[in-house]
């Protein structure tokens, strides 16, 4: 299993900018793919960005232009640089991570969460 505690959200208008950040540990060799998900009310939880042991990102839809996700491999840490935000950005952002190969969709972790709003 992974633990992953997560960090930087709050409160943002509309335009503005919020980056989060996500450290990974437990009892693991070394992770593979690590990822940012969101929940926003009444909705299911989505991707939104993911990074590669290899250092390659990818972006859904929502994200592409706007959010960007790096990583320090010597910390095993995640991040999410998130610009130009909007009101239908509020959600709670959920880091993900992969202990080995994989896919992010099956993380070995999952974070607590930091909620992120964006007012109008």
């Amino acid at each position: 299993q992974v633990q992953l505690v997560e960090s930087g959200g709050g409160l943002v208008q509309a335009g503005g900018s919020l980056r989060l950040s996500c450290a990974a540990s437990g009892n693991f060799f070394r992770i593979g793919v690590m990822g940012w998900y969101r929940q926003a009310p009444g909705k299911q939880r989505e991707l939104v960005g993911f990074i590669t042991d290899g250092g390659l990102p990818g972006y859904t839809d929502a994200a592409k232009g706007r959010f960007t996700v790096s990583r320090d491999f010597t910390k095993n840490m995640v991040f999410l640089q998130m610009n130009s935000l909007k009101p239908e950005d509020t959600a709670i952002y959920y880091c993900a991570a992969k202990a080995g190969p994989g896919s992010i969709e099956k993380s070995d972790g999952w974070g607590q969460g930091t909620q992120v709003t964006v007012s109008s």
